[in-house]
């Protein structure tokens, strides 16, 4: 199985401009440049390379542990993943922040945290990110 996004970048680093578009057509010619990188924290301006990691790794992360919790016999009503990807200009991407609020009928905490940890450490985006910090923050709702 293979997944493909391209990216069409015109001009330098800092006034240039580009667009994405994947696969699937979530992101159709969506802008990214560098105030939508790097300037914007809001957000609404255009997307930027770490916010689709981000939603990657919060995606991989949340079906991963569906899957563990669903072994157990403690499936999710409702899993709520949201990941974080901090990177530090002329550094690069330190780390990502999972932060999870879960419903799960049945469940002890100690058995949710040791399969929310698993799934962190399990699912294939947090294996791509092996190089940076990965953190959990994961609660019962």
């Amino acid at each position: 199985m293979k997944r493909h996004a391209s990216a069409v970048w015109e001009g330098n680093l800092q006034e240039g401009k580009g667009r994405l578009t994947t696969q699937s057509g979530a992101l159709n010619d969506k802008r990214y440049d560098f105030r939508t990188r790097f300037e914007d924290e809001d957000g609404t301006a255009g997307t930027n390379p770490e916010e689709l990691i981000a939603a990657a790794h919060a995606g991989c992360f949340a079906m991963q542990l569906s899957h563990f919790l669903a072994e157990n016999g403690t499936p999710a009503d409702k899993l709520e993943a949201k990941a974080t990807v901090e990177v530090v200009p002329g550094e690069g991407i330190k780390g990502s922040a999972l932060v999870l609020e879960a419903s799960v009928p049945g469940i002890e905490d100690e058995t949710f945290q040791e399969l929310a940890t698993k799934a962190k450490e399990g699912c294939p985006v947090s294996g791509a990110l092996a190089a940076i910090t990965i953190t959990l923050d994961a609660k019962l709702v």
